[in-house]
């Protein structure tokens, strides 16, 4: 690695990254910052190379399984972090990573062009960067005969859609709980019906569960680019457009559709890892993360929504995306408060 020299820059530099302007700041140029995300990070070619042409800092990516499993390695690493930025922590997550530390303050001047509703971190050590709807997802060619796709949570539970149905395992996948977090505000704690025996009806249904997302979207599920026999799954209310975009045949029509009820709202993050080797490149990374180059590149890499007012989405989300209506969105506080205590139960009923 070459010496890092440090220099003091004008705001222009920052402010070019982050889309607005900041005061003058002292900037590491040279060297290069690790970025420890989940395996689904995805980002077009020349985009990180745009970063290291502007700072002079090479980006090194860390893949590290689904944000669940990601988050387990980054707080087990705290006190000598793997990387100097961790991206993809999500809000059914984030109480859980401010819990334990992992990160340091950081509040990046892109974030005056982020609506207040994706900032659930005052303390700014988490810093929003996209957001998407968790939802149910079906296999178009599956329910083109008499059985149709289910309208709703409920639906799951009935005989014809027995051994249908593919998720995630909440505790290791950020998917897996937002949708056991939708069934909690769908169904509740209490009552002649909770989402414990929801759970309990999905079993008898014969739900599948498997460790993540890709194992779940491309070995279990039927649909699109999917290789399995289970023509429902629980991914993401932009995953048709993927299905379009990354046709080996082009299509004009996606072959999946979304179950848009019971849809969760999943805002992810990025932070400055505490005790990173390279903090100040680590800075610049988090607001380069909310430049308008990065935000307007993510739709078509990743798949979720940029954050920033200041993104321009492609027209391929305009003509495809379907945004359910409503999304279930819940306090991180009160997701860190049941979390761990939601998934002992939902493991004691499902995976006993």
């Amino acid at each position: 690695m070459p010496v890092m020299v440090v220099v003091t820059v004008l705001v222009a530099i920052v402010s070019a990254l982050a889309g607005c302007g900041a005061p003058t700041t002292t900037v590491t140029v040279g060297g290069e910052v690790v970025l420890m995300t989940h395996d689904s990070f995805a980002v077009s070619d020349g985009v990180l190379e745009e970063f290291t042409a502007q700072t002079g800092i090479k980006v090194r990516v860390l893949r590290s399984g689904d944000a669940g499993a990601m988050l387990n390695q980054a707080i087990l690493a705290k006190d000598h972090p793997l990387a100097d930025v961790l991206y993809g922590v999500d809000n059914t997550f984030l109480s859980r990573a401010l819990g334990a530390g992992i990160f340091e303050t950081y509040e990046s001047p892109g974030l005056a062009l982020v609506p207040a509703e994706f900032q659930l971190d005052p303390s700014h050590q988490a810093t929003p960067i996209d957001y998407g709807d968790i939802c149910v997802n079906y296999d178009k060619a599956a329910f083109a005969g008499t059985v149709k796709a289910p309208a709703t949570l409920r639906d799951l539970t009935k005989p014809e859609y027995r051994s249908t149905l593919v998720t995630e395992n909440p505790a290791t996948s950020s998917p897996g709980l937002a949708f056991v977090l939708a069934t909690v505000a769908e169904f509740g704690e209490t009552g002649s019906y909770t989402w414990r025996d929801y759970w309990a009806d999905l079993v008898k249904n014969d739900v599948l569960v498997v460790g993540g997302w890709e194992d779940a979207y491309y070995s279990a599920f039927s649909g699109g680019s999917g290789k399995g026999d289970r023509p429902l799954v629980v991914s993401y209310a932009t995953s048709p457009v993927a299905e379009v975009v990354y046709a080996e045949t082009p299509v004009t029509v996606a072959p999946t559709g979304i179950v848009a009820a019971g849809a969760f709202r999943q805002v992810e993050f990025a932070g400055v890892l505490a005790k990173a080797k390279n903090p100040d490149g680590a800075r610049q990374l988090v607001d380069f993360l909310l430049s308008k180059g990065f935000q307007e590149d993510m739709p078509l890499q990743m798949f979720v929504y940029p954050v920033s007012t200041g993104a321009t989405l492609p027209p391929e989300f305009a003509t495809y995306a379907a945004l359910p209506e409503r999304a279930d969105a819940m306090d991180p506080a009160l997701i860190g408060a049941n979390r761990d205590r939601w998934i002992e139960e939902w493991t004691s009923i499902v995976l006993p």
